[in-house]
């Protein structure tokens, strides 16, 4: 029986497909006009206004929640220094990171570079990158502990 009513829904859905719906068109009942009152003169638009203005009330005793928080907060130790480049690493990182931005410094500030120094800086950074890709280890397994799985 079920099946009866949605077969003919959908077979009501398809037969009106495209088509546009029909609204019939009656006037809407008109209010009757209601009498204009200006914002002030409103009965108790005072109160309301004071009402809307007036401060909040404040939570009790924020200063003691505060104190229970610093003194429950966790502090973090201090972080271990950082290790040390070698000199070589470190001037091919400096090559790499510091040439383009020497380069996008003086272009921002309109600076003109001779052309040997502008090459000197792209020289650096290549050489720098192909440095540090050379230099990357190889095949050698770096943490020799991890017994995770390997493809």
């Amino acid at each position: 029986m079920q099946r009866d009513s949605d077969e003919d829904a959908w077979r009501g859905i398809v037969e009106n497909y495209g088509e546009r719906v029909e609204l019939d068109d009656e006037p809407v009942a008109e209010s009757p006009a209601q009498p204009v009152v200006e914002p002030g003169t409103e009965p108790g638009s005072e109160e309301r206004l004071e009402r809307l203005f007036r401060p909040l009330p404040q939570p009790p005793e924020p200063a003691r929640a505060a104190r229970e928080d610093q003194e429950e907060q966790f502090v973090p130790p201090a972080p271990p220094p950082l290790p040390k480049l070698p000199p070589d690493r470190f001037l091919a990182w400096s090559g790499l990171f510091g040439s383009p931005t020497l380069l996008l410094v003086c272009l921002v500030l309109g600076v003109h570079l001779p052309p040997w120094l502008g090459y000197l800086l792209v020289a650096s950074f290549i050489g720098g990158f192909v440095y540090l890709v050379v230099k990357m280890p190889r095949g050698t397994d770096i943490d020799p502990w991890d017994d995770g799985a390997r493809l």
